[in-house]
């Protein structure tokens, strides 16, 4: 296998090369939790939109770079900027996960309203998805809302909604068909944070920030036009939103990013005078990290050829999110378990204060460990990959004590 690159690719790693050189020390700290862009997080978001590192196949006409998908590239600038240990742009529900949708359902007044302010980071998002009782049975969502004087008009409530606490806008999904079936019920609605009628109230996690909320809504107006796809469609829109979160949740690009900052970790930091790289443990625990990181960055590329030929990934595809978060758990544990008591506590040092690397590595751990249950528990994950990726038997329903008893 020739794994050198073509004179185009060469050509293009030069130039991020150059670009990181001229403009690395502009970048935000890489990882340490999770929040409203600061200033500097924007203007370095906008830098790399308008270079193309950063919204590179969105068009030009919404805001982005305007390029062909190419694999390759994609491929490159990532790795270029996890070696250099460079931010790589922000990856949050609007810019991963909904902007991707619009582009594949919504309306040209939509994309024009919105993916540019997104992928800029002048917009942030947030995602309406779980209810009390309704966390991984998505489709049994039960928030209502019905359509009056050119108002859809949302009742209900939902939870562990991310960044709610300070996003300027949700997708959500709701019930606006109540006689149809439990799937041909639901649509896809945008609104507005800021609706009277809505109310956040942040959860705080063993982090000990606020990352999810409830949030509740009663008669909030949203205006008719803001559906995607139309009435009843909000399943196959919620889907379509679906693949994209579990590709962002695995992707390959943030893996290598982390894997070079452990690299870094084990390599600078001593104990009794010996650096981390150089006891056995860790040493191995990591090089079994770096090949699984290798080949998670080549099954991601095997995903991004098939997309850009209109294949169906099908079971390679439904693997992202479990394998992902397994594998960004392990690396977060080899770096707390190494930096060994500085990597347990922490102080509380606010949503919006610059951790140090013990404390980012700490949150990483512990965030890591929720995601196993966001964006569909890593069991349900397992169901479906054995149920339509392997055609497996489905999970036996667990029988109500009126059925056993025969009434």
């Amino acid at each position: 296998m020739d794994l050198t690159l073509s004179e185009p690719y060469r050509e293009l790693q030069a130039e991020i090369r150059g670009f990181i050189t001229q403009c690395g020390h502009l970048s935000p700290k890489v990882g340490g939790g999770r929040k409203r862009p600061d200033q500097k997080t924007l203007d370095w978001q906008k830098r790399l939109v308008e270079h193309g590192y950063a919204g590179r196949t969105i068009p030009k006409e919404y805001g982005g770079f305007g390029a062909e998908p190419d694999v390759m590239a994609a491929a490159v600038i990532a790795g270029e900027f996890a070696a250099a240990n460079v931010y790589a742009g922000l990856t949050n529900q609007g810019i991963s996960m909904l902007v991707p949708t619009l582009l594949e359902v919504g309306t040209e007044e939509q994309k024009r309203a919105y993916v540019q302010k997104t992928i800029r980071g002048d917009m942030i998002w947030c995602q309406g998805y779980s209810e009390p009782g309704n966390g991984s049975d998505l489709a049994n969502a039960q928030t209502k809302a019905e359509l009056k004087d050119g108002y859809w008009i949302v009742n209900g409530q939902k939870i562990w909604t991310s960044s709610a606490h300070y996003a300027d806008m949700m997708f959500l999904l709701c019930r606006t068909e109540p006689e149809a079936k439990k799937h041909d019920g639901l649509s896809y609605l945008l609104l507005s944070m800021d609706s009277p009628g809505l109310e956040r109230r942040p959860l705080k996690t063993m982090t000990g920030r606020s990352e999810f909320n409830e949030v509740f809504f009663t008669d909030v107006k949203v205006p008719e036009s803001q559906i995607v796809l139309g009435r009843g469609k909000g399943w196959f829109v919620a889907n379509v939103t679906l693949k994209h979160e579990r590709l962002m949740i695995g992707d390959a690009g943030k893996m290598a990013a982390r894997l070079e900052q452990l690299i870094t970790l084990l390599q600078t930091t001593e104990v009794d005078g010996v650096r981390l790289i150089a006891i056995p443990e860790y040493r191995d625990r990591l090089l079994r990290l770096q090949g699984e990181v290798m080949a998670w960055k080549a099954h991601n590329l095997r995903l991004l050829t098939e997309a850009a030929q209109g294949i169906d990934s099908g079971i390679k595809r439904m693997i992202v999110k479990y394998g992902g978060t397994m594998l960004g758990w392990r690396l977060s544990s080899l770096a707390v378990d190494a930096l060994g008591a500085a990597g347990l506590p922490f102080e509380d040092i606010g949503e919006d204060a610059e951790a140090d690397d013990a404390t980012t590595w700490n949150i990483d751990y512990m965030y890591d460990v929720g995601l196993m249950i966001g964006g569909g528990s890593n069991n349900i994950q397992k169901n479906i990959i054995g149920e339509r990726g392997l055609d497996l038997p489905r999970e036996p329903k667990v029988q109500t004590a009126a059925v056993i008893g025969g009434r």
